[in-house]
């Protein structure tokens, strides 16, 4: 998952952790850093502005301790795409682990320990950036509850942030204003409805149900299986009418739509991990008997064909 983000963007490559600290400081966000075991110059960094957000892809390359008594006016979405980070405060521990995301609030104390492998993509918005996205909550401030969400559960998030690292790669520095304005007002919208805050309706936050969490383990087990409809009526013990009905009000799609968006997120990882070279091959393990459609559907959601994900693993 953004892999690739922000490769055109690097700063810091192969660095020392206090290298990038310094940068984090003056634009991303006021903290400490405490090494707590070595000091590798093994750091890397990438920014840029984009909408009046920052985005950032952060690696330590050591175990380390971040800190900060606050943000000053700015929401952090972060993204942990490697390895693992725990967010401390008073006696509670939050683990957080690749694929799950995290919404900030300013004024909140953050205290975090990186695992050395740790990487992740974290979005600053403003908070005058934030609030105007819901215009009729008057003087009250967005605050999101710490809540960590599965961005496997959230495909229409995940796609948005996806096109948007897309259009980073192949604009110019000049056209990315031109995009800005369009993705702007969609990510913010969809923030509010993913991450539970003082703001949700209860019937907009993403709930799941057990028989939910049932069906999205089963097919994420399973993903190389034919999954049919009844099947996952048997897993979950729903009816037809309620699975529907629950991946419409979570997912806004289809559970034969889900089904194959995670066939494709599977797929992609194993050719960018360098499973298989076939990529014929891997399409038909996955299901995928129609390979003009396949090619298609997988450049419609990663914005790239399977050939080129093959090359950009070598």
């Amino acid at each position: 998952m953004f892999s690739r983000s922000l490769a055109a963007a690097t700063i810091f490559h192969g660095a020392h952790p206090e290298d990038v600290s310094a940068f984090v400081n003056r634009h991303i966000g006021s903290h400490s850093l405490d090494l707590l075991a070595g000091e590798n110059r093994a750091s890397s960094l990438s920014y840029r502005e984009f909408a009046g957000f920052g985005l950032s892809r952060i690696s330590y390359g050591n175990h380390v301790r971040v800190k900060s008594p606050a943000l000053e006016n700015i929401y952090h979405f972060q993204i942990v795409t490697r390895g693992e980070c725990r967010w401390r405060q008073d006696d509670d521990c939050l683990t957080m682990r690749r694929g799950q995301a995290l919404m900030v609030n300013p004024d909140e104390r953050v205290d975090l320990e990186y695992s050395p492998e740790c990487e992740k993509i974290i979005i600053k918005v403003p908070q005058s950036v934030m609030n105007s996205a819901h215009p009729g909550c008057g003087r009250k401030d967005v605050r999101f509850d710490r809540v960590p969400v599965n961005l496997a559960l959230c495909p229409s998030l995940t796609n948005v942030l996806e096109a948007v690292f897309a259009e980073f790669e192949e604009a110019e520095e000049k056209d990315a204003s031109d995009i800005s304005v369009s993705y702007r007002e969609i990510i913010l919208k969809k923030l509010l409805r993913v991450f539970p805050s003082n703001l949700s309706d209860q019937g907009e936050v993403l709930a799941s149900s057990p028989g939910l969490d049932r069906i999205i383990r089963y097919i994420d087990q399973n993903a190389r299986e034919d999954i049919g409809i009844e099947e996952l009526s048997k897993v979950s013990n729903m009816s037809v009418r309620s699975i529907y009905n629950a991946f419409s009000r979570a997912f806004s799609t289809t559970p034969k739509t889900y089904v194959k968006q995670v066939k494709l997120r599977k797929l992609r990882e194993d050719l960018l991990r360098g499973r298989c070279r076939n990529i014929t091959e891997v399409a038909l393990d996955y299901g995928f008997g129609h390979l003009g459609r396949f090619s298609s559907d997988y450049r419609k959601l990663f914005g790239e064909l399977p050939s080129e994900t093959v090359r950009l693993s070598g």
